[in-house]
C-alpha cells in the first residue's frame, strides 16, 4: 500500500480493544439509524399490526427484526459456502428483506 493512501480495513483505533474497521463502524452505524427511523415511524405513523403469510402479527419493528436475523444467517451461510467477498449475500440478504416486508 501507498504511504499516502487510506487503509479502508485497517483499524480506526490501533491498539484498541476491538477491531473497529470503516466497514464495522459503517453497519453498526446504518443498523442504530434503521433503529431510530422505524422508532420515529411508529411514533409519527402507528401501525395496527397485520397477519402475513407465516400466519403470526407483525408490526414493521417485527418485520425488521425477522429481516436482520434471517439476513444474519444468509450472510454466514454465503461465507460459510461461497467465501469473499459477500456481494453476492448481501444481494440475496436485500431481496430476502423485501420479501419479508411486503409478505410476512
Amino acid at each position: 500500500m501507498r504511504d499516502d493512501a487510506h487503509d479502508w480495513f485497517g483499524s480506526i483505533n490501533p491498539g484498541g480493544w476491538m477491531a473497529w474497521t470503516l466497514p464495522t463502524a459503517v453497519f453498526f452505524t446504518i443498523i442504530a439509524g434503521l433503529l431510530i427511523l422505524f422508532t420515529w415511524l411508529a411514533i409519527r405513523f402507528p401501525e395496527t399490526p397485520r397477519r402475513g403469510v407465516l400466519g403470526i402479527t407483525t408490526t414493521r419493528g417485527d418485520r425488521l427484526f425477522i429481516s436482520l436475523l434471517g439476513s444474519a444467517f444468509i450472510c454466514l451461510l454465503w461465507l460459510g459456502i461461497m467465501g469473499m467477498p459477500l456481494w453476492g449475500g448481501l444481494a440475496i440478504a436485500l431481496l430476502y428483506a423485501a420479501a419479508v416486508f411486503r409478505w410476512v
